[in-house]
């Protein structure tokens, strides 16, 4: 049966091919294989979103910094178009993906699916259980899920996927520099690299957007701006084609997070082009990383650059195969797909669920 899915984004950050975010990446990856599989997808995201379905387009925040107010106002503006859309239209799923969810949640009526894209310390246990009825939360891998608090209306976890064959499809000579690719931020940790790539005497190239939020404004001049310099550049955001020669193209990926990552989209990436994967063994990073196979695990900056001229000893070939046999993005998209079929089926047959095991 057809079905209407309403996808919520977070109101700060566009959506589409091009998007650097995780949860932007995963939004896409729904929306296309909705569209394309005969249901009908709506988007809720912010102006400069680029969608296969229907966009509902909101004001983008503007060039000027982040602040509270301008938050304020997004998640007003989130809460109204959501109102609207609802009215309008007869959807069968509503599935969030903002970590500020909380803020614009819909009226009771519909299956709420949010998807917990960022580490959980970064939602308030409020945020995690709703009042709201036939609310469910997933994880997107088991690292994630296995923090989770009990009583959380969880249902089981759905662990990432990518597009492993576009990323395979392309294999350009190697080049001698390292990559770093995602959000500047401080939890990304991207001054480490820049540490590590100069220890190992290998260029780097960052790639990844700038929000305006003063953290990160202060991170990137503080951190970042100091320790870049002929060899070690910031390439700014990357659309699709730019990231995938970058992927394809480096002698290894640099991961140094600081914080415990529910997942990593752009390992995934990496090992689908067949390139290794250096990054510290937090979150779930420990479990996408086999050590020693596609990359390896360290614990600071002195090993991380060891490990740079170590990769010489890891196979593309098993990379590649690795993200073909476990990062799919068709395997991800069937698994939500049963989901919503579940929960519309629930929701019909007036029979509510809670934990994991009910579904």
């Amino acid at each position: 049966m057809p079905l209407t899915v309403l996808q919520v984004a977070y109101p700060m950050a566009p959506v589409g091919p091009d998007a650097m975010g995780g949860a932007e990446q995963i939004l896409t990856s729904l929306d296309l294989f909705l569209s394309v599989g005969g249901h009908r997808s709506i988007v809720l995201a912010c102006a400069g979103s680029v969608s296969a379905g229907q966009l509902h387009a909101l004001p983008a925040p503007g060039d000027g910094l982040i602040s509270a107010e301008v938050r304020r106002r997004a998640h007003a503006a989130q809460r109204r178009a959501i109102g609207e859309i609802l009215e309008r239209h007869r959807v069968d799923i509503i599935h969030m993906h903002g970590i500020d969810f909380a803020a614009y949640l819909p009226p009771p009526g519909i299956p709420l699916l949010i998807t917990l894209h960022v580490p959980l310390s970064w939602y308030s246990r409020d945020d995690l259980f709703p009042a709201r009825p036939e609310t469910y939360f997933n994880c997107v891998s088991a690292r994630q899920q296995g923090e989770c608090p009990a009583g959380l209306a969880l249902l089981p976890y759905v662990e990432n996927g990518v597009a492993t064959e576009l990323f395979a499809a392309q294999q350009p000579k190697r080049r001698r520099f390292a990559l770093a690719l995602g959000r500047i931020c401080p939890e990304k940790g991207f001054h480490l690299a820049l540490e590590a790539a100069k220890r190992a005497d290998i260029d780097l190239v960052i790639g990844g957007a700038r929000f305006r939020y003063p953290e990160h404004e202060h991170y990137f001049a503080a951190e970042i701006a100091p320790r870049l310099d002929s060899r070690r550049r910031f390439a700014g955001p990357l659309d699709f084609a730019r990231k995938r020669r970058l992927l394809g193209a480096a002698h290894c990926l640099l991961v140094p997070s600081v914080a415990p990552e529910p997942s990593s989209l752009v390992a995934m990436e990496a090992l689908a082009c067949g390139t290794p994967v250096i990054a510290f063994a937090r979150g779930a990073l420990s479990d996408i990383v086999e050590h020693g196979t596609t990359g390896f695990l360290v614990r600071d900056v002195f090993e991380m650059a060891d490990a740079i001229a170590a990769t010489e000893t890891i196979d593309p070939k098993i990379c590649r195969e690795t993200a073909r046999r476990r990062f799919s993005r068709s395997r991800m998209v069937g698994e939500y797909f049963r989901i919503y079929e579940r929960l519309t089926h629930k929701h019909h047959d007036g029979a509510g669920f809670g934990q994991e095991e009910n579904l």
